[in-house]
């Protein structure tokens, strides 16, 4: 069993800044998690601190059931592989792949086996005589991913691996690390800015601010399920529209969302969540994806700035008196003008619909106070 445990984690440094604030989280066997967040969120710190590179001023953490607060990072069983890759220019591939497995003095058949065995998974098998130097960016992160690989580790850490990529090679060395992970079926904590990676690659994704965890979830909660705006905001392309200076009614028991003077009636489930929570009528902040948005109907209006033609859909940017809005719409849906200075009008269903605490941030459906107060913020669950 690889499983880790973080209680409790924080970090602060010398000069009193605090890097995260009391991580909780208990990543199964197996699970591919990924930490995702704006630069100088506290994700990679939380990812060097599983990995020993960095001392945890306070909590535990536990690999594989043992406690590790104090133990040196060669003994965690864990690999690491680098934004920057770390290979050593005077060696050969082989020889970057082989040089830890020499260190731990394994003979030289089981060595070569390991190496051979890794280089064929990653398919850089005819590199390895070959220097860093004489390959490209894509094969030195196979390289790099190769050497942490002949490990075994009971925890894969990836800190970043594909940032130092263009488009196209992140693209390519995204399904090579799906492909590797099952194959050889370990533990894998990510660390990225880009929320794509976070949402192709994880089982479940670790949404942080400020060194805060904002979210725990699976991909599908985090984007269907965001537990306050600033989650919203960051998962999704293009990011949700959020319409200001809206309101949330109650009339007669029964909800509706008020944006631009529009009156939605919210679907049963928004219902039932609502009064379950007791929620009283309130200045709201709404949320519609761009991708949850249909034109050409509603009663909500809006002046195309820019519309952009992408093949099987078209990306409208538009104004709707203060807010900007975005708009992806299918060009087998479009029975409308779209051109650049064109009024359309829209909608989007009731359902599709986010609610967010004018004052708070927080979601109204989606927002544990309960979780969030043990540090382990995930979406609410309801008994209905």
């Amino acid at each position: 069993m690889s499983e880790v445990i973080l209680k409790d984690i924080k970090k602060v440094y010398e000069n009193g800044y605090v890097g995260t604030h009391d991580v909780n989280i208990s990543i199964k066997d197996k699970e591919f998690i990924v930490l995702v967040g704006p630069s100088g969120c506290g994700k990679s710190t939380t990812l060097r601190m599983v990995a020993g590179l960095e001392e945890i001023t306070d909590g535990e953490l536990y690999i594989d059931g043992k406690l590790m607060n104090d133990v040196a990072p060669k003994d965690r069983d864990i690999a690491m592989v680098f934004q920057s890759y770390a290979l050593y220019p005077q060696m050969t591939v082989y020889q970057n792949m082989a040089f830890s497995l020499e260190l731990r003095k394994l003979p030289k058949s089981e060595i070569d086996a390991k190496v051979r065995e890794a280089a064929e998974i990653l398919d850089i098998t005819q590199y390895l005589d070959r220097k860093p130097a004489a390959l490209s960016g894509g094969q030195r992160q196979r390289v790099a991913i190769g050497r942490a690989m002949v490990r075994d580790p009971k925890v894969f850490l990836m800190d970043e691996p594909l940032s130092n990529l263009d488009a196209k090679l992140r693209n390519q060395m995204r399904a090579e690390i799906i492909k590797l992970r099952q194959r050889i079926n370990t533990t894998f904590m990510y660390v990225t800015h880009d929320q794509t990676e976070a949402m192709t690659l994880g089982d479940r994704i670790l949404i942080m601010k400020d060194g805060y965890v904002n979210q725990i979830g699976t991909p599908q909660d985090v984007f269907n399920k965001p537990v306050n705006l600033f989650v919203a905001g960051f998962i999704g392309m293009p990011v949700m529209n959020f319409f200001d200076d809206c309101h949330l009614l109650l009339e007669n028991g029964v909800y509706f969302a008020e944006i631009r003077g529009v009156r939605y009636k919210l679907s049963d489930f928004q219902q039932k969540a609502l009064a379950q929570n007791g929620q009283a009528a309130c200045d709201i902040v709404a949320g519609i994806r761009p991708q949850h948005i249909t034109v050409g109907e509603g009663e909500l209006k809006a002046k195309i700035e820019v519309s952009e033609m992408m093949g099987s859909e078209y990306n409208i940017h538009a104004r709707s008196n203060a807010d900007e809005v975005v708009m992806v719409i299918p060009t087998v849906d479009i029975a409308t003008d779209v051109s650049m200075g064109s009024t359309v009008n829209f909608t989007t269903r009731p359902n599709l619909i986010q609610l967010f605490d004018k004052t708070t941030g927080n979601n109204l459906i989606w927002y544990d106070a309960e979780s969030v107060a043990r540090h382990e913020p995930v979406c609410k669950e309801y008994d209905f």
